[in-house]
């Protein structure tokens, strides 16, 4: 199923959802490879970016992209109406080619709560509403909103609250089947997502516990919405976009081997280590493979290893498959 935002035209297939720490330059395009429609920033902080010194590093790494990583959405933290305004124009600016902004009004960590930010905003619907309208006016690509059914699952407002965004000038929301203080316990309510859905005229991308292509097209057909974004189900398996069409195509389930999984992997910590260096990839790289080996036989003692080691050369011997059967 392909969906129209606004002016962008995505082609068919799921969104890689932004996770901080998770869906920097190398994952996406990974992603973007095996398939995904869309793939999201890790979500940037408006009144940080306005704050940032010129030629910041954290902030340059955030709006990185490598060539090939395709349509890609810029989100935006905060709870600033104007802040998160200029924001957007001033990102959107330079060599950045981002084709949506899409405003974090879901996020349930505690830091992110605490500026009044993420899902404290769904307590906030009149703020929020305010946001959109002031990023939709300054913007020059759409706007779209990533939320939750509420801030507390026994006082939902998520379809009030979609409503209101959809008013103030969001060209999409994406709805995660969960309220703030269920954080990501449970499953997710995709009955809810289908009310939202019915109850709106601009798309609906459905969202949580998405690990297979199968569950998928399930979610998708369930919830009647114009697609869906998988987020945690992704880590380590960029093939779940690929499994995705497939299923979405009404063909069998993608199968990917060991050999291909450690060799992705392998690609995957080229390109961090190219991009930020030895010293800092191998860090990063660490929790990437422990997801990437999870169902491997002997992951735990890969993980271990892979947890100890300091150089590009010691985890790619790691992800021989002898290192770890020996």
């Amino acid at each position: 199923m392909s969906v129209t935002i606004g002016n962008v035209t995505l082609t068919e297939g799921a969104v890689l959802a932004p996770m901080a720490g998770v869906t920097d330059a190398p994952f996406r395009l990974l992603c973007r490879e095996q398939g995904a429609a869309l793939t999201v920033t890790e979500m940037v902080s408006a009144k940080g970016a306005l704050c940032a010194p010129p030629g910041n590093r954290a902030l340059r790494d955030l709006l990185y992209a490598l060539p090939g990583s395709g349509p890609t959405a810029l989100q935006l933290f905060g709870s600033e109406p104007a802040v998160m305004a200029e924001a957007a124009l001033r990102l959107l600016g330079g060599a950045h080619a981002f084709c949506l902004i899409d405003l974090n009004m879901g996020c349930p960590a505690p830091k992110i709560v605490r500026e009044g930010a993420g899902s404290a905003l769904m307590r906030e619907p009149l703020q929020a509403a305010r946001i959109v309208e002031a990023v939709a006016r300054a913007a020059p690509v759409p706007v779209t909103v990533k939320m939750r059914l509420g801030w507390e699952a026994a006082h939902r407002n998520g379809l009030a609250f979609a409503r209101a965004m959809q008013e103030s000038g969001a060209a999409a929301v994406t709805v995660h089947g969960r309220a703030r203080d269920q954080f990501f316990a449970g499953e997710a309510d995709w009955e809810a997502v289908a009310e939202i859905k019915a109850a709106l005229r601009i798309p609906v991308l459905g969202n949580g516990d998405i690990a297979t292509g199968a569950q998928a097209a399930e979610r998708a057909a369930r919830a009647a919405c114009d697609g869906v974004m998988i987020g945690r189900g992704a880590m380590g398996n960029p093939w779940v976009f690929a499994d995705a069409l497939r299923a979405l195509r009404g063909q069998p389930p993608l199968q990917v081997g060991w050999e291909e999984r450690a060799a992705a992997a392998a690609r995957h910590l080229r390109m961090m280590v190219d991009w930020k260096g030895e010293r800092a990839a191998v860090p990063e790289m660490r929790k990437h493979i422990g997801w990437y080996v999870k169902g491997w036989p002997g992951a735990a003692k890969l993980r271990a290893a892979v947890n100890r080691m300091e150089t590009m050369r010691q985890m790619l011997d790691a992800l021989d498959k002898k290192y770890f059967l020996r």
